[in-house]
């Protein structure tokens, strides 16, 4: 395992208003709901910003303000919804975020070749920016940023280039920052399609909370970006957190000493060399925990919410404290 960054030194002010801007203040904090709805729960001492449900919803609820982020599926090789649906949704939501995919690098998400994801990207983004050109577009998050997933990526890229003549249009910048196996036919997240490798990262189940891994993945990603061309652009992390439950180690004060020192980690952050400038050179301008309310039998360690109860969790309570 390669020598950790050097943290930075720098730590720009944050603003407390959710109507300014995104990257700025309470709009940079995101959840992901996946049982939801989001109106179900008392969201508000939590102070979010803005969510994510992985789908793209007309006229999705918005309480106490906050943002929704539209999620474009790619799974088989087709646009979910298609390009005609997106457009109409597009030109009703103006100034949205959407994100263009959903872990394309794993074989049980979104799954697709990295030329076949080029080709999608390209509809999506067609559709969207000609029904409304406010629109923020997102390419869509691999698992983590790893060598393996990073040349997936490359692979995007220059399947884009080689199909339309021109550098890949990406308004914002997006990743999801897990710390998993990639170990063909293992637990974690396998290996990216179009690539032949039976090996990247072997983390161990430990190292899911590991924050010195977590802060190097994020510095990889944004050297990655700079070395092509995209290095004064917005990033964002839309999806992160500990899948491993409770029996493996991952208790709810390891659990919430975790979220919070990313939480820390976002904040402060900042590199004039690789960060973006119009947020005070920050590596990162907003980020998304997993999750609000994920089900018992599926990944539920990192629950704010209970979703048979409605109520809060220790996490839950550890979120408010910070944010107060």
């Amino acid at each position: 395992m390669s020598t950790p960054t050097e943290m930075p030194t720098a730590a720009p002010s944050v603003p407390s208003d959710v109507s300014v801007a995104p990257w700025h203040g309470r709009s940079r904090w995101g959840i992901g709901v996946a049982t939801g709805p989001i109106t179900r729960y008392d969201i508000a001492p939590l102070r979010l910003g803005w969510y994510l449900d992985w789908r793209v919803q007309p006229a999705p609820a918005r309480p106490d303000g906050i943002l929704y982020a539209q999620m474009v599926r790619v799974s088989g090789g087709v646009l979910r919804p298609s390009a005609e649906e997106i457009a109409a949704i597009a030109q009703a939501n103006p100034g949205s975020l959407w994100l263009i995919g959903n872990e394309p690098d794993v074989k049980w998400q979104d799954n697709v070749l990295p030329d076949t994801y080029s080709r999608l990207y390209h509809d999506a983004y067609t559709a969207i920016k000609t029904a409304d050109p406010t629109a923020q577009v997102a390419i869509g998050g691999v698992s983590q940023p790893t060598p393996l997933r990073m040349r997936y990526l490359d692979m995007v890229l220059a399947s884009y280039h080689a199909r339309f003549g021109v550098q890949m249009p990406v308004d914002v910048w997006n990743v999801h920052n897990f710390i998993l196996q990639e170990l063909r036919g293992s637990w974690g997240v396998d290996i990216p399609p179009g690539i032949p490798d039976n090996q990247g990262m072997l983390y161990e189940v430990n190292d899911s909370g590991n924050m010195e891994i977590f802060r190097r993945q994020i510095y990889d990603f944004r050297r990655w970006m700079a070395d092509r061309g995209f290095g004064d652009a917005p990033l964002i992390v839309s999806e992160y957190g500990i899948l491993m439950p409770p029996e493996y180690g991952f208790h709810p004060e390891r659990v919430a000493d975790f979220m919070t020192a990313t939480f820390d980690f976002f904040l402060t952050a900042a590199d004039t060399g690789l960060g973006y400038s119009a947020d005070g050179y920050r590596l990162v301008q907003m980020w998304c925990w997993y999750s609000l309310d994920d089900p018992a039998d599926h990944y539920p360690t990192g629950n704010l919410f209970d979703p048979l109860t409605g109520e809060r969790t220790f996490l839950g309570e550890a979120w408010i404290q910070y944010v107060r």
